[in-house]
């Protein structure tokens, strides 16, 4: 008679509990339009080209998956795939990839993140937030050296700024 009047309470408990972890179990998140990642990746481009710059720019939702990519006439052949793995990267560990070079170097607890397959660990990816959420990230390639890729991609990221708290 215990057992019946247990199993019956804790069945009665855990339909009461249920409906609130079926709430729990959906997140929202926001993302960015197809219309503002491509402003920002014009803005990015149009920083590299006066500085002198040809340049590859790719803008990443916060999984990583590509919504822009805009590459320069002039720019190499390899700068749209490193452009892609620097946003990837930097979406995927929600950190630029500036900080991983130094947080990765041989000898290091992190140094394996290396070796993952898609990682690009050089500066010139960057995370992009909103109102503290990441909604995405921004890689730039084709600069000379990741502290000028990493300077376009700010400026990409400053010029919808005010859009990005939506």
């Amino acid at each position: 008679m215990i057992g019946r009047k247990l199993v019956c309470t804790l069945a009665v408990a855990f339909v009461l509990i249920a409906p609130s972890r079926a709430q729990d179990a959906l997140v929202a998140y926001k993302s960015l339009s197809p219309e503002l990642a491509l402003d920002l990746a014009r803005a990015a481009l149009g920083e590299c080209r006066k500085r002198g710059y040809q340049v590859a720019v790719a803008v990443v939702d916060r999984s990583g998956v590509t919504q822009v990519m805009l590459r320069d006439r002039f720019a190499g052949a390899h700068t749209p795939a490193t452009a892609a793995g620097k946003a990837w990267t930097a979406a995927s560990f929600r950190t630029s990839t500036t900080e991983l070079v130094a947080s990765t170097q041989p000898g290091m607890p992190q140094a394996a993140v290396r070796n993952l397959p898609g990682a690009v660990i050089l500066g010139g990816g960057l995370v992009i937030e909103a109102q503290g959420s990441l909604i995405g990230a921004v890689g730039v390639s084709g600069a000379p050296g990741g502290d000028a890729d990493d300077a376009c991609a700010k400026a990409g990221i400053e010029a919808v700024r005010d859009k990005l708290d939506f």
